[in-house]
């Protein structure tokens, strides 16, 4: 599987999702500008060693990036109806997610509504960590993987 990060602002959110990454053998791709330096201290010290084996990309343009794949992707955005268990996700399977400030832009929802997926919340709450729905993302998505391979 891989995860987009559409323009994350928070270091220890990004190094987490590498240690998610690292363990689940899922590729990284970071979409630019990012709200920091991919050599930041904050970033490596929250994904510890985990860096090391995790296939980490930077793009600039995640439009251009997406109208070329033939390959199921999910937005996540706590905007969305659809359940994320309500979908079904394989091996190459991309899970894109909004910056913790502001979400995904308004433009992804008008050009694929169909792929936008939530998490459970609570009306009116907060939404959840990046990291947290990014773990949440990815297995079950490997729950699905699994299931299908027994």
């Amino acid at each position: 599987m891989k995860i987009v990060l559409y323009r994350p602002q928070i270091p220890q959110n990004t190094g987490n999702i590498v240690r998610t990454c690292k363990v689940t053998g899922s590729e990284l791709i970071l979409v630019r500008p990012l709200g920091f330096k991919t050599d930041d201290r904050s970033l490596k010290r929250a994904g510890l060693d985990y860096w090391e084996g995790v296939d980490v990309t930077e793009i600039d343009d995640l439009m251009i990036y997406l109208e070329n794949l033939e390959t199921l992707f999910y937005f996540f955005s706590s905007h969305a109806k659809k359940l994320y268990t309500d979908v079904t996700y394989d091996q190459d399977t991309i899970l894109i997610f909004g910056s913790e400030s502001a979400g995904l832009p308004q433009k992804y929802h008008e050009r694929w509504p169909e792929k936008f997926v939530t998490l459970p919340m609570i009306d009116g709450s907060r939404c959840l960590n990046l990291a947290t729905s990014v773990g949440i993302g990815v297995y079950e998505g490997l729950r699905q993987i699994s299931t299908t391979r027994k």
